[in-house]
């Protein structure tokens, strides 16, 4: 989980002016959480990895757009999610371009029990995520996993604060259902 703490200063001001040691500094806080969301919303690794890239060029050029300097993590956020519906978007045409021309397509200190009963149910619970929706998967991943507030979800993924409560209740009574499916 993505935890800023309120005193932690992140060198925005620095990578505003081009320091080059800011930009790494806010690369190595933001690479993964960011990776982490992504994967889970694209399903694909290397895809995963060059949206998440393209999010950091993306800041760097357009950091002037940036209005307030504590809200860095929630502008990346909404960059990544951008750079996944484009390339939702460009799938979609190289499947209908292709439909055209017939073409195909953790450090534990518990015992080893313990160990195996949790990813068991951490797999179970990723397995459950990736069978809802995007938009509510989307949504309880940024609440849940990165700690980002129904504000900033909207923000991010530029939709209605009373749409992102709706997905998140919809998406938790739908995961819950799942994952009590999987339990029986």
């Amino acid at each position: 989980m993505l935890v800023v703490t309120e005193r932690e200063q992140l060198p925005v001001a620095q990578a505003r002016e081009g320091s080059v040691e800011a930009w790494k500094s806010l690369f190595r806080r933001y690479r993964l959480p960011l990776y982490v969301y992504v994967v889970e919303l694209m399903r694909d690794e290397q895809t995963s990895l060059d949206i998440v890239q393209e999010t950091f060029i993306n800041a760097f050029q357009n950091i002037a757009a940036l209005r307030d300097n504590e809200k860095l993590g929630a502008w990346l956020f909404g960059i990544a999610h951008q750079k996944c519906i484009q390339q939702w978007r460009r799938r979609d045409r190289d499947a209908q371009l292709r439909d055209e021309l017939g073409q195909q397509p953790v450090v534990d200190v518990d015992g080893p029990v313990e160990i195996l009963v949790r990813e068991e149910q951490e797999a179970e619970f990723m397995r459950g995520m990736g069978k809802l929706p995007i938009p509510q998967r989307s949504a309880l991943l940024l609440h849940f996993v990165e700690g980002f507030s129904l504000d900033e979800i909207a923000r991010i993924t530029n939709t209605p604060i009373g749409t992102i409560k709706s997905r998140l209740y919809y998406g938790k009574r739908a995961l819950r259902e799942l994952l009590e499916d999987a339990s029986e």
